[in-house]
């Protein structure tokens, strides 16, 4: 929902969300591109393939997939199609005009091989029934969902602007006072979302987009849940739904308890990767990125980017605890502590967690570090002795040397 995007971008962005490549791999692919746009140009499908980055299949069903998309837009009665703005894992994004109303929206079409499957058409429409109980200065509105032609679409609210993602794949590493008043915003946009009883489970900058007028909005309610939909819990029980770099703990073991405090992990690993410039953790797949936000201790962001505050880098820590009870309880919470930030006053919330956690620590045995050392009585009593028996012998010394002496 961003500016109007030409073919390469939308191959681009689909490439990376259905991961056939990488930013980086897309990147270097773009800059290639450009360099030989004088002399030889190309387009960015077959370049990518000529780098090894993707397969000639793979290309060919991304081609497909855009064309078939293009195809279903243009059946959608009352809109009429004015480009393309960006596409994802499961869809293409189009800008349109609602005729009856003269004003730009954003469509998201199913492609036709996810129609053609119950499952994702469940999930599709349950994104527009979603977004549709929400009513958010922060959140991006949701205006109409249905079928046309055999395909699926979602309409909604035209974003001009960009994501927090488009920053940071350009390299932005986002100063403090920046980054918070983003995530306030997008903080506030998820206490909605909680007090109507959703859950997003995917809060990450792809899905933080910021218009023109500098006024954030959470988007893609694609893995929204009810709290209270036991059923659908229980159905997804054992599957990780969500991304890999900012996903919950408690989602990657598919718990069925999942509540407002895995998108406060989501929220915390995206202002993580706003300040620092790298994600909370790297690695080479998915699962081994996975298996840290399991199990690896988090590095704090300002010994990554010494210029931090030590109260935002406590705040991300009690955001990004492994255990969901040793987070923030709600939004309202970690919003008390993200204002005082604002405001230059230090996180009481956080500070009381930390003294939380220590407790908890002593109580299930585990070590904590301090830096003081502590030594034993005995170490001392053995040291004591030890310089006791130096000086008699260095008496006895003095004596026989006297006593040689003056014979």
């Amino acid at each position: 929902m961003t500016n109007e995007t030409n073919y390469d971008t939308v191959f681009g962005k689909m490439a990376i969300d259905q991961g056939l490549c990488s930013d980086d791999e897309l990147r270097q692919a773009l800059e290639e591109l450009e360099s030989r746009s004088k002399l030889n140009p190309a387009i960015l499908k077959d370049l990518m393939i000529e780098l090894g980055y993707i397969t000639a299949s793979q290309a060919e069903r991304l081609k497909t997939g855009i064309k078939e998309s293009k195809a279903a837009a243009h059946q959608i009665p009352g809109y009429k199609i004015i480009g393309k703005l960006g596409a994802g894992a499961m869809a293409v994004v189009y800008k349109a005009k609602q005729l009856s109303l003269n004003r730009p929206v954003a469509i998201k079409i199913l492609p036709k091989r996810f129609s053609e499957n119950p499952e994702y058409v469940e999930r599709f429409y349950k994104e527009g029934q979603a977004a549709g109980k929400l009513n958010h200065p922060n959140i991006v509105q949701a205006i109409d969902v249905g079928e046309a032609g055999g395909y699926h679409y979602f309409v909604m609210e035209y974003v001009e602007g960009k994501t927090i993602s488009d920053d940071l794949v350009a390299g932005k590493v986002f100063a403090e006072a920046e980054a918070l008043d983003i995530i306030i915003q997008v903080a506030n946009a998820l206490a909605h979302a909680h007090a109507c009883s959703l859950i997003h489970r995917d809060v990450k900058p792809k899905n933080v987009m910021i218009n023109t007028a500098g006024v954030v909005k959470l988007a893609d309610m694609g893995l929204a849940r009810a709290t209270a939909d036991i059923k659908a819990a229980q159905t997804e029980a054992g599957k990780a739904y969500g991304t890999p770099y900012y996903i919950a703990p408690e989602q990657i073991r598919g718990k069925i308890d999942i509540d407002g405090r895995a998108d406060i992990y989501g929220l915390g690993a995206t202002l993580y990767h706003m300040l620092a410039g790298r994600v909370p953790f790297m690695a080479e797949d998915s699962a081994d990125v996975m298996r840290k936000h399991l199990k690896e201790k988090l590095i704090p962001p300002d010994h990554i980017n010494t210029s931090l505050s030590a109260g935002v880098s406590e705040v991300i820590e009690i955001m990004m605890a492994k255990r969901k009870e040793g987070r923030y309880n709600n939004i309202e919470e970690l919003l008390t502590d993200l204002d005082a930030l604002r405001e230059g006053r230090p996180p009481l919330q956080a500070h009381k967690r930390f003294d939380v956690s220590m407790l908890e620590q002593l109580e299930e045995g585990d070590a904590i570090e301090v830096e003081e050392k502590i030594y034993k009585e005995e170490t001392v009593a053995q040291y004591r002795m030890a310089i006791l028996i130096l000086s008699t012998l260095l008496v006895v010394f003095f004596v026989v040397l006297l006593i040689l002496l003056f014979k």
